[in-house]
């Protein structure tokens, strides 16, 4: 029997509803049948109707109820909201908060095999540097900065050591251990993922990698730490040069890792704009989410894009066969 995907339909005030609409459309019967809405369905239906879109939804209990595979199921929060698209900030963050905890909670589900959340305001969590891949570590109770944040497609592979940080604090928030420990999860998770080592390409932090100074981050942690990684057997070169890397060089690796969030996202959706997917190693499931915003300021347009959505799903469903 084929495992349960567990969707969030994230921000109220976004494209969400809209990206939903339109990737239900396009998948099989065999995915529909075994997929879960984490949302509102008042919400939903008001949204829908908003936007002229015909689709059935039915409220379920719990994942074990598979029935109607045509209609969308959906979990229900139960919250009462009044404007469907201009939903206060704090009844957003109960609605936000609330599905991923629920989502958390049937993810540990053996008959579960992956979580998507549609995408969120960072806002919404509460703590200023907090997004949903540290949020869900968190549920997760696995130890700070275990968790790994990728970006994919099946061109390019990055990565940040450090996520959701002010650039003014990344430096004090990288180290030796934090980038092997990272490394060596991305290497396992690849070749797992692909059955091949991946060729991994590591940046420095400072313009220039600081002309390698004995007191830069590159000279006393960053080469240290590529040192020690080679030792392990991994493939790993660097610390390469930011300012040039994506211009032609990136082809040379299967993974690209950056010291900080905007340091790979950045050039990876230039090259790639948002075809790809947001996955985060090291929590107790499979997590994927688009690699966009909510975008405001598309909402009731319905010219957005479910690429990216639909990949999610796929990667997650591929899990199942």
């Amino acid at each position: 029997m084929k495992k349960k995907i567990i969707l969030v339909s994230g921000d109220p005030n976004s494209i969400n509803s809209e990206i939903i609409f339109k990737s239900w459309k396009k998948l099989s019967k065999r995915i529909k049948k075994n997929l879960f809405l984490i949302s509102n369905c008042n919400l939903l239906r008001k949204q829908f109707k908003k936007l002229n879109y015909k689709i059935q939804i039915t409220p379920v209990k719990n994942i074990s109820e598979t029935k109607n595979s045509n209609k969308l199921k959906v979990i229900d929060i139960n919250l009462n909201f009044v404007n469907p698209f201009k939903v206060s900030k704090k009844s957003s963050s109960i609605f936000v908060m609330e599905s991923l905890k629920k989502a958390h909670k049937l993810s540990l589900n053996k008959d579960v095999v992956g979580l998507i959340n549609c995408p969120i305001n960072k806002k919404l969590l509460g703590k200023k540097e907090t997004g949903v891949t540290e949020l869900l570590a968190s549920y997760c109770k696995i130890k700070k900065n275990s968790e790994v944040m990728i970006i994919m497609n099946n061109k390019l592979i990055v990565s940040p050591i450090t996520t959701h940080l002010d650039i003014k604090s990344v430096s004090k928030n990288i180290n030796k251990k934090i980038i092997i420990n990272k490394i060596k999860t991305i290497n396992n998770w690849y070749k797992r993922l692909f059955k091949k080592k991946p060729k991994i390409g590591v940046l420095g932090l400072n313009p220039h990698n600081s002309e390698f100074r004995n007191n830069s981050e590159e000279k006393k942690v960053i080469i240290p730490a590529i040192n020690k990684i080679i030792k392990l057997g991994i493939n790993v070169k660097g610390p390469l040069v930011s300012d040039t890397l994506f211009i032609e060089n990136y082809k040379n690796f299967n993974v690209i890792i950056g010291m900080y969030h905007d340091q790979v996202l950045s050039p990876f959706k230039t090259l790639y704009k948002f075809k790809a997917i947001n996955l985060t190693l090291g929590l107790k499931y499979i997590r994927v989410s688009p690699d966009h915003g909510v975008a405001v300021d598309r909402i009731l347009q319905k010219n957005s894009n479910p690429e990216s959505l639909l990949d999610c799903i796929k990667f997650i469903d591929n899990f199942n066969k």
